[in-house]
């Protein structure tokens, strides 16, 4: 039998889940914008229907049986999930995915996969804010947060994470100058990153992991954000750190190389975080999908 063949007259069910719910034929009849009379029609109806009354009716009351109890529970608990389906639907229209990431996970990572994403879905409309500061999930600026550190985070559940490693890189032509010199005890220039957040490293960080730091290597160059230094190297200009998982695609293409077989593993993660108990949209939903998947390859 059809479902639409089982079920009385929606208009009537809205009807006796409102007065079920306000224990008054009147009140129901002002909310859904109708007379009592209108009411009161779809209820006979629907006890004509169920072959039983649904209310016990007094004076100037009416009190709903115990089957009318059960079934009003589960009408409430239905038209609250249809109405939570309806708002994601016309959410999912107009709605705006915000990725908040370092500038160098945006550039390096981030960008470069963003037309993966849109092929799986042509409509998603996303929004990326680059700062290599803090951003806090409590402002409900983002939806998601790419961030490196040590979970667990004070304001944002971790969703998924990827470990990293750190080593030299420069471009071939750097290293093929000082070919026959093992790194870090030739005559290099280095490229430093001068940035406030004591998680990202830096020179003096990297050869106190390694243990030692010749005395011969020289920082020419400083720049305040990595994605200058990443460039500078690839310009043939010294010797950067470079951070696995951000520079991956310049290993691939052959503009960076890396230099020497010593690496170290970063103390950190890089991680997917959404806000606490924040309810998100599809839309957010499937782009941090998406992302989590992107960390596990």
């Amino acid at each position: 039998m059809q479902l639409r063949k089982r079920l009385p007259s929606l208009t009537a069910l809205v009807a006796l889940e409102a007065t079920i719910r306000h224990r008054s034929v009147t009140a129901a009849a002002k909310e859904l914008g109708v007379t009592q009379a209108a009411v009161s029609r779809q209820i006979a109806l629907l006890e004509e229907d169920f072959g039983r009354s649904l209310f016990h009716r007094g004076h100037r009351s009416i009190e709903p049986t115990p089957a009318c109890l059960h079934l009003g529970a589960t009408l409430a608990d239905s038209f609250s999930n249809i109405a939570d389906s309806v708002d994601t639907m016309r959410a999912t229209a107009t709605d705006i995915v915000t990725i908040g990431a370092t500038i160098a996970f945006s550039s390096f990572w981030l960008l470069p996969k963003i037309a993966e994403l849109r092929k799986l879905d042509p409509n998603i409309q996303i929004r990326v804010i680059s700062q290599d500061s803090k951003i806090d999930l409590n402002t409900g600026v983002v939806d998601i947060a790419i961030r490196y550190g040590s979970p667990p985070f004070n304001d944002g559940t971790v969703l998924a994470s990827c470990d990293d490693s750190i080593f030299p890189v420069c471009s071939p032509e750097y290293a093929a100058s000082h070919l026959g010199r093992d790194f870090p005890d030739g005559d290099y220039e280095l490229i430093e990153t001068d940035v406030p957040d004591r998680s990202w490293y830096r020179w003096d960080d990297w050869f106190a992991r390694l243990g030692r730091k010749p005395g011969n290597l020289r920082s020419m160059l400083r720049f305040s954000h990595y994605t200058e230094a990443i460039t500078a190297a690839r310009a043939g200009q010294g010797v950067a750190l470079g951070w696995d998982t951000l520079i991956k695609t310049f290993l691939a293409d052959g503009s960076l190389v890396k230099l020497g077989d010593v690496k170290i593993p970063a103390e950190g993660r890089h991680n997917i975080l959404v806000p606490i108990n924040t309810k998100r949209s599809t839309m957010a939903d499937f782009t941090a999908g998406w992302l989590m998947q992107a960390f596990q390859r």
